[in-house]
């Protein structure tokens, strides 16, 4: 049995350790709410160019479009949006694992666009290669970094030298439920649903301009649009998962300190009882 010193200061430094984890989940709730309310605020716009466009395509018949069909080149982007900071329980590994265990891929037909430092570990020990890391993005989500990623992405689609572009992150469903999400950008997914939904004597969409020239337009707002969505709902749900992760590590730590709050009282009991005994055997050898 470990003595009163021992669990005196294994308690000192589990108390410790739970004052820093209560800090840590104040910090995220105040995140989480900023985090949430520009994932909701900004949710219906996406939502809305998402079910434009394939609302568009359900409606164009077999149109040939270069971003309606995969391009010659045998690598995959994919964007993998994590953290740059742990302690948020199985956020990370979620989004690792949604690219690691697709069973259609190998490390070889890949190029990584790393957002976050915890999946580019993740990823690069796993033999996969990188193709670029932008931690910053994580710090503050913005429109513009979108913009700058995807033109690059868009840029080396059109060159070929990349045939599909795919997303890996977390959907924000809301505080304890987050969604990992892979999501394909390039070439444009139809929804068949959608397309089924369209009856035969609705009309076909007329564009003007004409409906290569549309698509030019709007396919990169789209791209855009998404990997925006994506960067807001993921920083919403980094900050939710370290609030419930952090919230479990203080109740984890409650338990721990009132366990050793009773084995020290037991501890002081029974040192007690022994200086009692010794004591009572002192006194009776006295007395012979």
């Amino acid at each position: 049995m470990a003595s009163m010193r021992d669990i005196k200061r294994r308690k000192s430094s589990i108390q410790g350790t739970q004052q820093i984890t209560k800090a840590m989940k104040l910090v995220s709730t105040v995140k989480l709410q900023r985090a949430r309310a520009e994932a909701e605020s900004s949710k219906a716009y996406f939502d809305c160019m998402y079910e434009t466009v394939n609302h568009i395509l359900s409606r164009v018949g077999n149109l040939e479009h270069r971003y309606l069909t995969p391009g010659k080149a045998r690598k995959k982007a994919v964007i993998v949006i994590t953290s740059n900071r742990g302690l948020a329980g199985g956020y990370n590994s979620s989004v690792v694992k949604l690219v690691t265990q697709n069973s259609e891929w190998t490390p070889e037909d890949l190029k990584i666009y790393a957002i976050g430092n915890k999946g580019r570990d993740a990823l690069q020990r796993g033999g996969y290669h990188v193709e670029a890391l932008d931690s910053r993005i994580m710090e503050e989500p913005a429109y513009g970094d979108a913009m700058k990623l995807a033109g690059r992405l868009l840029e080396e689609f059109s060159k070929e030298e990349i045939g599909e572009i795919y997303l890996a992150y977390t959907s924000f469903k809301n505080t304890v439920s987050h969604e990992p999400v892979l999501r394909r950008l390039l070439p444009v997914e139809r929804n068949l649903d959608a397309r089924n939904r369209v009856e035969s004597k609705d009309p076909l969409m007329n564009f003007e301009p004409r409906e290569s020239q549309a698509l030019d337009l709007i396919i990169p707002k789209y791209v855009t649009s998404l990997i925006y969505g994506a960067l807001v709902e993921a920083a919403a749900s980094e900050n939710g998962a370290r609030m419930q992760a952090m919230d479990n590590a203080t109740n984890n730590a409650e338990d721990m300190i009132n366990d050793l709050a009773i084995k020290y009282n037991r501890a002081r009991q029974g040192s007690i009882t022994q200086e009692l005994t010794e004591i009572i055997g002192g006194a009776e050898a006295l007395q012979i």
